[in-house]
């Protein structure tokens, strides 16, 4: 059951359903792809994938293609006007000579239906030589591939901290990605008007970006391009830098030909051509004093990125800057590098690298805890960040103190002290079914750690007769901005919900945005439209005055219009007080920090390592929320995927040195296991921390669409914690991530001592 709170703020506050929601559940809510259904001539694409892992393309003859009936065009990196390349490091050639992954498009078929371009695609002939490939993290770090930038983060004196610590371990953890696996894959519709203009229908979560690759590609300027984005079956991240190419094939496909051309991705071609979350490699040395508070880390992360950069390196960065989680380091060092391999080019995925580095050190406490005679649950408390200390990176932890009120509110609510002793006597009883209960904290930083990405644009409409349209930079994906961008401006205007409605994000409506991403979607967003609002009611209180307090809207509208007052106005926002140097990685690139708790309960199977959650509670920090039922929501969601990526999601590449070397094994729900319904806390309490006013932001709220990903630590170490008590009193469990039940059983073994 889940808690929230109506607000007393207006429309901001209430607790109200996602704006589209019956839309959704309806069928009648259109995605990209409906509206290339729906189009007349529409052309199918369906790519050519390559075979190999890492190969040079020697030869490649599209005439047989046009043997087969239905194909109309054969799309080339002869065919580039432009730039061919469809990132933003100018590393991604849209059309590669060279292959660097297995499932790679070397070229792209047009059809009448999608059937004949598939049989098209097949008939066109490529020749290739194979070149040796990497495929693991431990084979790129052994043979040294790397690429991009190199950071460091430290502070204090690493030496002095190891010489105070009573205590000192070392280790290592590889840690696998995960599959975005939102439920609509990548799609684009490009159509060309009279005037040559490119129309793109896209689903992106960077607009701007998309329509910047697109016309590059094109070799056209911004402003012949226009992308919309009408709403998105979920991005988390995938669709932030990914959807460019899948864009710039339908574009350059529709100037080719004249003719709409649609791009729609199956779920297998998307699992095998699209990027996910970045796995790592970690090797790590930590020192403890005798009470067991951390005085040192050393540390090294290498990331899995895959052929190209993409975003990697900020996703890295990000990693480094929160390898600390919530809690206090004095002296520390973390070297941080991006691994070359010949996969999909890993992308960002919720959490954007703050997921991994805060893996490493929830497993380092979890691991060290039994040696120093200490629950989890102590360790991790003895270490909280307090008021005054800052981070390794230099930024101050304001409102610390909110880690500790979750912390004990999780405890008084779950009653946390009592079923531990239950537990405890269960699992006395038990020899063959353990049981496992851990708190785990989350401090994250919210803010793009690129500073110019933090701001945003608004255009508001106020009609005649007083109904209002709002525009915005931000991309709707199920999260529910849109609901919450409502409700701002309702708020703002003093107007009921139903007065105000919200138009498709568009580049030319509202120019140069930011990607809704990084959980800063509301607060960037939400400033605009607020500051747009502000702007039109500053300009009505003369007519305010005019007609007197007890005037409508509406008759303050219509007398505004006829005495020519502007009655729209476009909004803008950017973060103030954030500072980064990613060369020293130094600053404060956060504008706060957003907290939570989770407690977790799991029992475990000793024959199989199969196991279930019993009962989770969290407590997040949201600020004042600006729509409860939506934070609840995002909270609830992003805690099962976390849970997702951290037991069940597997991501497997064949490392064999046979022909399919480099094929991604996991290309499918057949293969790959999500969450689903029986994998569902029976009882999951979510309730938003009380007294969480944020200053300086949108009404007082905070973001919540990553931070939650991050409570589901507590289910991989209640896991370690149930794992352990099939062993010996202070059994230290190495646990595996995913901690998949083949996992968890072969830890239950060595707890044994088998």
């Amino acid at each position: 059951m889940s808690t929230g709170r109506t607000g007393t703020r207006g429309v901001v506050g209430e607790a109200r359903a996602h704006e589209a929601a019956a839309l959704h559940v309806t069928g009648r809510a259109l995605y990209t792809d409906d509206v290339a259904l729906h189009t007349p001539y529409v052309l199918h694409a369906h790519p050519v994938v390559a075979p190999h892992a890492h190969a040079l393309v020697t030869r490649l003859d599209p005439q047989p293609a046009y043997d087969v009936p239905g194909v109309v065009r054969v799309l080339t990196g002869e065919d580039v006007p432009g730039v061919n390349d469809a990132g933003n490091k100018h590393d991604e050639p849209l059309f590669p000579t060279e292959v660097m992954f297995h499932g790679h498009a070397v070229a792209w078929v047009l059809g009448e239906t999608l059937e004949a371009a598939r049989i098209g695609a097949l008939a066109v002939e490529v020749d290739y030589e194979p070149l040796p490939s990497v495929i693991t993290v431990v084979e790129a770090i052994e043979q040294e591939s790397f690429q991009g930038a190199r950071p460091r983060m430290e502070r204090g004196d690493l030496a002095a901290g190891f010489a105070a610590s009573t205590h000192v371990f070392e280790g290592e953890i590889d840690f696998a990605g995960q599959e975005h696996f939102y439920l609509e894959t990548h799609a684009a519709l490009a159509t060309i008007d009279d005037d040559g203009q490119v129309f793109l229908q896209s689903s992106t979560q960077h607009p701007t970006e998309t329509q910047e690759i697109v016309a590059h590609v094109l070799g056209l300027a911004s402003h012949q391009v226009t992308v919309q984005c009408l709403r998105m079956g979920g991005g988390f991240g995938g669709k932030e830098m990914q959807p460019h190419g899948y864009a710039a094939v339908a574009a350059l496909g529709a100037r080719l030909t004249g003719r709409p051309v649609r791009v729609r991705l199956t779920r297998q071609q998307d699992m095998t051509m699209s990027g996910k979350r970045h796995g790592f490699h970690a090797s790590w040395k930590v020192g403890l004093d005798t009470d067991g508070r951390l005085q040192a880390l050393d540390a090294t992360l290498t990331s899995d990125g895959g052929w190209s950069l993409d975003l990697s390196e900020p996703v890295l960065s990000r990693a480094l800057c929160h390898i600390d989680n919530a809690y206090w380091i004095p002296n520390i060092r973390v070297d941080g590098r991006v691994a070359r391999t010949h996969k999909t080019s890993q992308t960002a995925f919720r959490g954007f690298g703050g997921p991994q580095g805060m893996l490493v050190i929830e497993d380092i406490l979890g691991r060290v805890a039994p040696a120093l005679g200490l629950t989890g649950h102590e360790l991790r408390r003895r270490n909280f960040y307090v008021e005054g200390q800052a981070t390794p990176y230099g930024q101050p932890v304001r409102h610390a103190e909110r880690v500790l009120r979750a912390w004990d509110q999780v405890l008084t609510t779950a009653d946390v002290e009592a079923r531990r002793a239950e537990i405890e006597q269960a699992n006395a009883a038990s020899p063959h079914e353990k049981r496992g209960l851990a708190l785990t904290p989350v401090k994250f930083g919210i803010s793009f750690n690129f500073t110019s990405f933090n701001q945003a644009g608004a255009l508001v409409h106020v009609y005649k007769d007083g109904s209002v349209l709002i525009n915005h930079g931000g991309t709707e994906m199920g999260q529910g901005l849109h609901t919450k961008m409502l409700q701002v401006a309702a708020t703002a205007l003093g107007l009921p919900i139903d007065r105000v409605r919200l138009a498709p994000t568009r580049t030319d409506k509202v120019p140069n945005t930011s990607a809704t991403a990084a959980s800063s979607g509301a607060d960037l967003n939400g400033a605009a439209v607020k500051d747009a609002c502000d702007q039109i009611l500053a300009r009505l209180v003369p007519v305010r005055d005019k007609l007197g307090p007890t005037a409508s809207w509406e008759d303050v509208v219509r007398t505004a219009y006829f005495d020519r007052i502007q009655l729209w106005a476009a909004g803008f926002y950017r973060t103030e007080g954030l500072s980064w140097d990613a060369t020293t990685m130094r600053g404060e690139p956060f504008k706060y920090f957003a907290y939570g708790v989770a407690a977790a309960e799991v029992v475990v199977d000793g024959f199989t390592g199969g196991y279930r959650v019993q009962r989770v509670d969290i407590v997040h920090d949201v600020g004042d929320s600006l729509s409860p039922l939506v934070d609840i929501g995002q909270i609830e969601g992003g805690f099962v995927q976390g849970v997702g990526w951290l037991t069940l999601e597997d991501l497997r590449w064949d490392t064999s040195d046979g022909d399919h070397r480099g094929r991604l094994a996991t290309q499918a729900a057949s293969t790959y296991k999500l969450p689903s319904l029986s994998e569902m806390p029976p009882v999951m309490n979510v309730a938003l921390l009380d007294r969480a006013t944020e200053d300086g932001v949108v009404y007082g709220s905070k973001a919540v669409g990553e931070p939650p990903l991050m409570l589901a630590f507590a289910v991989r170490e209640a896991l370690r914690e149930a794992v352990a008590a099939f062993g010996q009193p202070g059994t230290v469990v190495d646990l595996a991530s995913p901690a998949t039940p083949e996992a968890v059983w072969w830890a239950v073994e060595r707890a044994r001592g088998r």
